[in-house]
Formats: structure tokens, sequence, C-alpha cells
């Protein structure tokens, strides 16, 4: 190659070095000088060692404050209520004084906890039912959640109450409330007066056990054992040792056994005298701009047999009944027992489907999980056999935006207006009795439909054909 030789040695020395990554060349300013030979190391500012400390450092940092922003999220969402004053109105209950208590008390320390409040109530009934025809005390339970010793425990990332008095739900004799079509029967006590009249050193417990009990049988005859075994007991403190099996399982209530009990049951005080708690009812009245009653006593007056004319109640269940519903299906279950009572007109048969799978699971969901469609077109044959009927009212643990496809679908079939449990305003208190609300208005409505296989659609429909309401108005999707 040819050398180029005007090129000054100064430029040519400086282009001829080999540079390396970590050190670098001032060039003079002026051809002819010299280059200067000091060399500069660069300073690293951050090895891979150190971005790895560093990095470690952000995450565990990161991880830490996790936990800190989903509590404060949780609390940013509220305090729930300790219902104190409710608690204290339970405290004072007349029969709650140790000069006037009642000479036996029943009591089921393994009642249901950690379930929905349906559940809860559908066993606390028939708990009270049998005391009661026993001629004993029942002692009633907190609606309870958990038995952490937190007032409060976490549920769909928010604070729940973990024990809510019984009397924040409910009123009438299965929360100790007075029988006036009995009032010789003996009134329930909480389990707090219960602890004090029976928790002493010197009180003896009489325990029954449940495991010889008919739990097969039907329900008469089920009840019918324990009043016999209740009958012979001469000790004030009886309690029932539940741990071989429940003495009302859920079988008991998804099974037609349980009907045999019904004339009975609906005809007692736990039924007659049934009513919702004045803090449910006062949820109910204060909405009552959305509800629509001819009159405002419709809502007021809660031992009304009156109906909400004009408004049907749908009990839409979504939320785990996805997984729920399938489950059905592969089960075989039937209806709840109450729900198929002979006199409701609307009945489930899947014996035709018994040998295909498909089918069996499709005509499942169509009760269970119907889509939008079929839930108008079931609202638009009721419409036609109740043609005064305007207005929906939903129960749901659905989404707000998926009941507005609903609300949209039904004013194009022709509906006035369709409300829901997410329209309905509640205070702090009464927010965590919303199920008892929804079930209140549900119980008032001119035609309630139901989800066959739930057990809040069952206890509607018991109580409204304990109210009397014909047998027609209660239906099934």
């Amino acid at each position: 190659m040819k050398t180029i030789g005007w090129i000054p040695d100064s430029v040519r020395t400086a282009f001829s070095r080999t540079f390396r990554p970590e050190e670098y060349v001032l060039l003079t300013t002026s051809p002819s000088a010299q280059p200067r030979t000091t060399k500069y190391r660069r300073r690293c500012s951050c090895s891979w060692r150190t971005f790895r400390v560093f990095t470690l450092r952000k995450v565990l940092v990161s991880v830490t404050l996790v936990p800190v922003f989903l509590l404060l999220a949780i609390i940013c969402q509220g305090i729930p209520p300790n219902y104190e004053d409710i608690r204290s109105f339970e405290h004072h209950l007349p029969q709650h004084s140790l000069s006037k208590h009642q000479p036996q008390y029943l009591r089921f320390p393994g009642h249901l906890w950690g379930f929905g409040f349906n559940n809860v109530l559908q066993e606390a009934i028939m708990m009270s039912y049998l005391a009661y025809t026993s001629n004993i005390s029942f002692v009633f339970e907190d609606y309870t959640w958990s038995h952490l010793p937190l007032p409060w425990t976490i549920y769909d990332f928010a604070l729940r109450p973990a024990r809510i008095p019984f009397n924040a739900l409910i009123s009438g004799p299965t929360a100790g409330g007075p029988m006036p079509s009995a009032p010789n029967a003996p009134r329930a006590v909480s389990a707090e007066f219960y602890a004090q009249v029976c928790g002493g050193p010197e009180s003896q417990k009489y325990v029954i056990s449940s495991l010889n009990a008919p739990n097969d049988a039907d329900g008469i005859v089920m009840i019918n054992w324990w009043v016999n075994q209740l009958a012979s007991v001469q000790e004030p403190c009886i309690e029932i040792d539940s741990s071989a099996h429940d003495v009302f399982d859920r079988y008991f209530f998804g099974n037609p056994r349980i009907l045999s009990v019904w004339e009975s049951l609906a005809k007692s005080p736990m039924l007659t005298d049934f009513a919702w708690s004045p803090l449910v009812q006062s949820a109910v009245s204060r909405n009552f701009a959305l509800l629509q009653p001819e009159s405002a006593r419709d809502l007021y007056d809660a031992h009304s047999r009156k109906s909400l004319a004009g408004l049907v109640a749908l009990h839409l269940r979504r939320g785990d009944y996805k997984q729920h519903c399938p489950n059905l299906a592969k089960w075989g279950a039937d209806y709840m027992g109450i729900n198929q009572h002979p006199s409701l007109p609307d009945r489930f048969d899947r014996s035709p489907y018994v040998n295909d799978t498909n089918a069996r699971l499709s005509y499942y969901l169509d009760h269970c999980w119907p889509s939008t469609e079929q839930v108008v077109e079931k609202l638009r044959g009721i419409r036609k056999e109740y043609p005064g009927l305007k207005r929906v009212y939903v129960l749901s643990n659905e989404w707000a935006w998926s009941l507005d496809g609903l609300k949209s679908a039904l004013e194009e079939d022709g509906w006035d207006d369709l409300v829901s449990s997410i329209d309905i305003v509640l205070d702090s208190e009464q927010k965590h009795v919303a199920m008892a609300v929804d079930m209140a208005i549900a119980e008032k409505a001119e035609v309630f439909i139901g989800n066959g296989f739930s057990s809040l659609s069952s206890n509607v429909v018991m109580l409204r054909m304990a109210k009397g309401m014909e047998a027609e108005s209660n239906r099934f999707l």
C-alpha cells in the first residue's frame, strides 16, 4: 500500500493507536504539537454485580410493600360496623333475666359457620322449630363468618364483620322474638345468656349425640326421633353433639324429605311470626323510590300480606355458580327440597337426559345459568300470565355492566324499568346484611322467579308460601 507522506506524524500516531475500552487519549488542538500521553481510566459507575444487588434490593422492597398497599386498599373501603347497639338490644331481651330464665335450653354448638347466610338461616329455622316442638328454649347464635379473635375478616379484598348479631338480620322466634301465635312457648335466648346460665363450674350439660339419628329418613321421622330423645331429659342445659353428622345437613334441605315437615313448620311461630330485622326493613323503606310501592304501608308493615304490585323479583345467581352449575349436572342434583313442593308450577325433570351428558349439561345450564335471551323469554312468558307486571327487581351478584345488558334487553321487550341489588342505597350497617334486604324485597314482590338450586330462592319461596301468597306466584328459571 502506498504511504501517504503528507499526513503529520502526530495525526498518524493518533490514528494508529489501538484503543481499549477502558481508556482514551486527549487529542491536541494543534497538528504540530506532540500528543499527550496521559491516560485516563474510565470509572465504571455500575458493575453487573452492583446492578444485580440494586435490582434485588428493589424487588425485595417492592415485595415487602405489596401487602402494605393491599392492606391500605382494603382499609380504604371502610371499617365494618360492630353492631353494638343491636348486641345491646339482644342483651336486654326480657327473657335474658336470671330471675325469669327458662327451665330448659337447647344449644347446637356444631351449628354452621363460614357459610352463606341462607345456609345458616334454613338450619337455624329448623333447629328452632325442633326446640319449639320439644317445648325447650332455643339458643340462637351470631351469624359467624370467622372464629378469629379479630372483629373483622377479609373477603373479596374487603373487610367484613367476623360475627354479626342475628337480630341484625332477622326478628321473630328464631332470634329470640315473641311468639304471638304461641304466647306460652319458651322464647329463644342468645348464646351469651346461655353461657351465663350454663357456663359455670357447677353447671352440668346433658349431651345428645347425632350418631344414631335417622338422617336419611323423612323429615317428620327425624323430628319425632329428636323430640323423643329430648323428652326424657331433665337437666336444664342440653347440647347436641353433631360431630358424627349434622342434625340437618345439606342433603336434607336439598331433598323432598323436608316436605313431610312442611305443613307443621309452615304453621309454627318460626314462620308465622317470622320478620326481617328493623335494620333490614329500614333499608327496604329507604329505597321506596326505586321499588315504587302503591302505598308506603306496603313497605313499612313487616307482617303485611300485600305484595308490591307490578313488581317481579328475579334471582339471577352468578359468580361461583359458573363452576357450581356444571357440577350439579355431574351429580344429577335436583331442585332444593322446598322448591319441589307439589303446588309449585315449575318442575325440573332431568330424566330424559340421564344417558346424554351434553344434553344433560345444557338442560342444567338453561335452568341454573340462563343466558340474557333466556331470561328475557322467561319474563315475557310470566308477564302473559300476570299482565300487571311492569318492573323487574334483580337479586344478583352479577357485575353491573352485565346487568346493563339485561336491562337494555328488557326495556326493548317492553318492561318499564329494571333495578337491582347494585342500585339499592345502603348505609354501612345495612351493607353487610344486603342479602337479607334483597330477600325482603323478593318476599314482597307480586311474582318471584328463583333459581331452583339455590338456598336463597328456597328460603324466599318458603317465606312467601308461609305468608299465604299463592303458590303460582313462585316460579323458577
